[in-house]
């Protein structure tokens, strides 16, 4: 599809990666752009309309579901990444919490918009997974468990929409130079060059974004011996 005249909704979008492909989109001539936040007062990017939304909460999902109509591009962007390992007392709360965003909150907004896309001549979703989705990293173990469930989610829906004409895009990366993983001593990635390359792929039809190095040594991994999955990259 083309981004060009396209209308997109992006979560959370007030800051890092998410604000940066909401400024990608509207260099590229998107005609409009809804960009949610839990907080629609800290979008403040000019040229876009601010959405309340917490993916979490099915009554904000269905109000931007009902506000936000037009909808040809979804960018599934929010996301938390909790720490602590998952053999430990206090494990099954972090756990729920990281499935309750990055897994069912994509859900949810996959459940509330692919039949607006569909309605609107099929369109693109664009899933933000991460390199871990194939590998475990022990401090981040229920995110890498909540981002393996939102890969198998991604492929699911891939195919449910495919009849629909719908592209659905699963996005792979390492660390991003976000907020997120300020703590985190090691090389990451602009927030910029990862929206550029999700919005080649999306315009180029591609399934699948392997944004950075750290994502295509994770997959060539999986099939090495022994698998990357029972380390690390």
């Amino acid at each position: 599809m083309k981004i060009e005249g396209s209308v997109a909704l992006v979560t959370g979008a007030n800051r890092g990666l998410g604000k940066a492909f909401v400024e990608r989109l509207l260099a590229l001539g998107a005609r409009k752009i809804y960009a949610a936040a839990r907080d629609p007062a800290s979008v403040r990017t000019p040229g876009v309309t601010p959405v309340k939304l917490d993916i979490t909460n099915s009554a904000d999902v269905a109000a931007a579901a009902k506000s936000c109509g037009d909808v040809t591009l979804l960018f599934n962007n929010a996301g938390i990444a909790p720490t602590g390992a998952l053999a430990e007392d206090g494990s099954l709360e972090t756990a729920r919490a990281a499935m309750e965003t990055n897994y069912f909150g994509t859900l949810r907004m996959c459940n509330a918009f692919g039949p607006i896309l569909g309605r609107n001549g099929g369109g693109a979703i664009a899933n933000m997974l991460s390199a871990l989705s194939w590998i475990t990293m022990s401090p981040l173990a229920a995110y890498c468990v909540s981002k393996s469930a939102e890969w198998a989610l991604t492929n699911a829906v891939r195919q449910e929409l495919k009849g629909q004409k719908t592209l659905v895009v699963g996005v792979h990366a390492g660390l991003i130079d976000t907020d997120m993983v300020a703590d985190f001593n090691a090389p990451k990635t602009p927030p910029q060059e990862i929206a550029a390359r999700i919005i080649e792929a999306i315009e180029a039809g591609r399934e699948e974004v392997l944004a950075d190095d750290t994502a295509r040594r994770a997959k060539a991994g999986l099939g090495a011996t022994p698998p990357a999955y029972l380390g690390t990259v």
